[in-house]
């Protein structure tokens, strides 16, 4: 059965009480949950991890690199100027789908710039919650290729 790992990045653990006008009112937790019951109609397994640390998210990557199939992650701040993540990401050369529950492109205009996009096999964002659950089915897709 595939993996994905999924990553959070800084400030996700305060979904749900952090601007909810702009990020909603569903926790980290119950993302995971939806996320968990999606994994199983798409015959797929899941391994969560949140930091507020980018090395941390680095070395999760570079242990990702024989565990899993696939990446899915939101990288919070670290989109906008994380040339390590990039990094990272391209050198595991595991798919890896960019999400965001806001519209990036609809915002302040640093975060208009993704700096991991370009070595992603896309990137989702805008649609709240929905965000991640399509982004699962395009890593579980990009996997079975």
């Amino acid at each position: 059965m595939a993996k994905v790992l999924v990553l959070n990045g800084p400030n996700l653990n305060l979904l749900g009480t952090r601007e909810p006008d702009v990020y909603g009112s569903v926790t980290l937790d119950q993302i995971n949950g939806s996320l968990t019951d999606l994994a199983k109609e798409l015959g797929v397994t899941l391994d969560f991890f949140q930091s507020n640390q980018e090395g941390q998210l680095i070395d999760r990557i570079h242990q990702a690199m024989n565990e899993v199939d696939g990446i899915l992650f939101n990288p919070g701040a670290f989109t906008h100027y994380s040339i390590a993540l990039r990094d990272a990401l391209s050198a595991v050369k595991i798919p890896c789908v960019e999400v965001h529950l806001s519209n990036i492109h609809s915002r302040e205009e640093f975060r208009k710039v993704s700096v991991l996009a370009p070595v992603c096999v896309g990137q989702i964002s805008g649609f709240g919650v929905l965000s991640y659950m399509l982004g699962l089915r395009a890593v579980a897709e990009n996997i079975k290729k």
